[in-house]
C-alpha cells in the first residue's frame, strides 16, 4: 500500500539531527529571522550552527581569559597601589616614632638639667641665708657695741652740756660760780672787800675782753685762748689750723706714740677718722682667744706697748676682723684721746651751748688728762 511518504528502506538517506552542542546563543540566525517558518531550510540552519560552535567556544574561552588577565592585572595594580600607600603611612610613623624619641629625650636632659640646676640654686641659696645670718649676727654685735658706746657718750654730753644751763649751771664746768663760803678766804686771813679790785685780770689780746683768773689756782693762757677762739669761730679738724697743730704736737702725737710704730700709726688714723672700737674682755676668755701675729704669739702681751700684762681690753681698727689686746695703760691714753676728740666733733657740730671760756676750760681738761695717760697715770678699774 502507498502511503505517500518515503520508508526509510526504500534508498533514501535518514534526516540529519542536530547534535546537542554545549554553547550559548548569541541571538537569532539571520537566516531564521529572514524565512520565519520554512521547514526547508531548518535542516540547513542547524547544520550552520553545528559549524560555528566550536570556533564560539573557543571566542569565549579567549574572552573569558582576556577578562580574568585584565581582572588580575588590576588586581596586582590595585594591591600594589596599597602596598605602596601602607610602606608610606608606616614611613610617616616611623619618622614620627623617631620625632617623638628625640622630642622624649630632650625633655629627659632638660629636666636633668633643671634638677641639677635647681639643687645647685637651693644650696647657693642656703649657703647665702648662713652667710647673711653670720653677717647679721654679727653686725648685731656691732650695733649693741655702738649702743653701748653712744649711750655713755650721750651720758658724758648730758653732764657736760645739759645740766649746764642759764637757770641752773653746771659749777664744775663754771668754777666762777662756786659759793663765796668755799673760795673765800681761811680763817685768819681776813680780806677786805676792795681787795678785789686790785687783783689784776688777765686780758687776752685776741679776744678783747678779761679772764677772770680761776678761783683754785688756775689762769687762762692768752695765746692758747686766742687759738682756740679763732678755731671756735670756724670749727674744723684740719691738724693745719695753729689751735690743732699745737694740740697734736703738744698731746695727741705723744700720747699715742707707743712702741710698736706700726701699729700705733693705724691706731692714730683711726681715732683721726672715729673708726677704733675698744671691747672689754671677759677673764675667762683670755687663755683660748688667738690674736693676731702683732700680739707676738702671747695672750697677755699688749699689741701696742709690748709689756706682758693682763689685757682685759682689746681694739678692732674700722671693719678689720683682727683684734689687738691692750694693758690698762694704753687703753686710758687711747680713751683720753678719744675723749678729746669727742668734744671737739660736739663743737663742730654745734652741740655745746656754751661760752667760749667754759669750753676752753674743758678742753684743758682733757689735754691734761692725755698727759697724765702719756706719763702711765690712769684710774684703777674695778
Amino acid at each position: 500500500m502507498w502511503s505517500g511518504q518515503p520508508h526509510p528502506d526504500e534508498g533514501h538517506p535518514p534526516p540529519l539531527e542536530a547534535a546537542p552542542v554545549p554553547w550559548k546563543s548569541l541571538g537569532p540566525c539571520k537566516s531564521h529571522r529572514e524565512s520565519p517558518g520554512g521547514l526547508a531550510e531548518t535542516p540547513g540552519g542547524e547544520e550552520a550552527q553545528g559549524v560555528e560552535g566550536p570556533a564560539a567556544t573557543r571566542l569565549d574561552v579567549s574572552r573569558l581569559r582576556s577578562s580574568s588577565m585584565e581582572i588580575r592585572e588590576k588586581g596586582s595594580e590595585f594591591l600594589r597601589e596599597e602596598l605602596h600607600k601602607a610602606q608610606k603611612e608606616l614611613k610617616l610613623k616611623d619618622e614620627e616614632c623617631e620625632r617623638l624619641s628625640k622630642v622624649r629625650e630632650q625633655l629627659e636632659q632638660e629636666l636633668e638639667e633643671l634638677t641639677a640646676s635647681l639643687f645647685e640654686e637651693a644650696h647657693k641659696m642656703v649657703r647665702e641665708a648662713n652667710m647673711k645670718q653670720a653677717a647679721s649676727e654679727k653686725q648685731l654685735e656691732e650695733a649693741r657695741g655702738k649702743i653701748d658706746m653712744l649711750q655713755a657718750e650721750v651720758t658724758a654730753l648730758k653732764t657736760l652740756v645739759i645740766t649746764s644751763t642759764p637757770a641752773s649751771p653746771n659749777r664744775e664746768l663754771h668754777p666762777q660760780l662756786l659759793s663765796s663760803t668755799k673760795a673765800g678766804p681761811r680763817k685768819g686771813h681776813l680780806r677786805h672787800k676792795s681787795t678785789s679790785s686790785a687783783l689784776c685780770p688777765a686780758v687776752c689780746p685776741a679776744a678783747g675782753h678779761a679772764l677772770t683768773p680761776d678761783k683754785e689756782g688756775k689762769e687762762v693762757d692768752a695765746t692758747l685762748f686766742a687759738e682756740f677762739q679763732a678755731w671756735k669761730e670756724s670749727p674744723t679738724l684740719d691738724k693745719t689750723c695753729p689751735f690743732l697743730e699745737r694740740v697734736y704736737r703738744e698731746d695727741v702725737g705723744p700720747c699715742l706714740d707707743f712702741t710698736m710704730q706700726e701699729l700705733s700709726t693705724l691706731v692714730r688714723a683711726a681715732v683721726e677718722d672715729n673708726r677704733l672700737t675698744i671691747e672689754p674682755v671677759a677673764s675667762q676668755t683670755l687663755p683660748a682667744v688667738k690674736v693676731a701675729a702683732i700680739e707676738c704669739g702671747r695672750t697677755n702681751t699688749c699689741a701696742l706697748s709690748g709689756l706682758v700684762c693682763a689685757c682685759r681690753h682689746r681694739i678692732r681698727l674700722g671693719d678689720s676682723e683682727s683684734h689687738y689686746y691692750i694693758s690698762p695703760s694704753s687703753r686710758a691714753r687711747i680713751t683720753a684721746v678719744c675723749n678729746f676728740f669727742t668734744y671737739i666733733r660736739y663743737i663742730q657740730q654745734g652741740l655745746v651751748r656754751q661760752d667760749a671760756e667754759p669750753m676752753f676750760w674743758e678742753i684743758t681738761r682733757l689735754r691734761k688728762e692725755m698727759s697724765l695717760a702719756k706719763l702711765g697715770f690712769f684710774p684703777q678699774e674695778a
